[in-house]
This record gives C-alpha cells, sequence and structure tokens, in this order.
C-alpha cells in the first residue's frame, strides 16, 4: 500500500512539471494577429509589392515635419 502511494505521488509530481513546461512554453494569446490586424498586414504586403510604400523621412518630407 505504501509502496502504491509513493508511486502514485512520484507521477503527480511528473504530471506537474510536465504540465509547467507546458504553460511555460504555450504561446501567448496576444501573439496572434486579430482578423483586423490580419487584414491591415495582408494590405501592407499589398502596398509593398505594389511599390506604393514610402519611407519615413519621405513621409515626413511630404507632411512638412
Amino acid at each position: 500500500m505504501v509502496s502504491e502511494t509513493q508511486q502514485i505521488l512520484k507521477e503527480l509530481k511528473e504530471i506537474r512539471s510536465e504540465i509547467q513546461t507546458i504553460k511555460e512554453e504555450m504561446p501567448n494569446k496576444d501573439m496572434f494577429l486579430t482578423a483586423e490586424e490580419e487584414q491591415l498586414l495582408a494590405e501592407s504586403y499589398g502596398n509593398e509589392k505594389n511599390g506604393s510604400l514610402i519611407s519615413s523621412e519621405a513621409l515626413r518630407r511630404e507632411l512638412g515635419i
């Protein structure tokens, strides 16, 4: 009986350790883009591909900053 209890406790400790590892390695929900962010990113890639992006320096000149 004591041996069985010790074995169960050992297995529980291993499970706790594995769960802790999973928690640490699980991606944070903030790492994923929202639908709106995905759309904006796709538009940005499209603009880059079309050559319609300008540098921040050019934008400052255009805005007079």
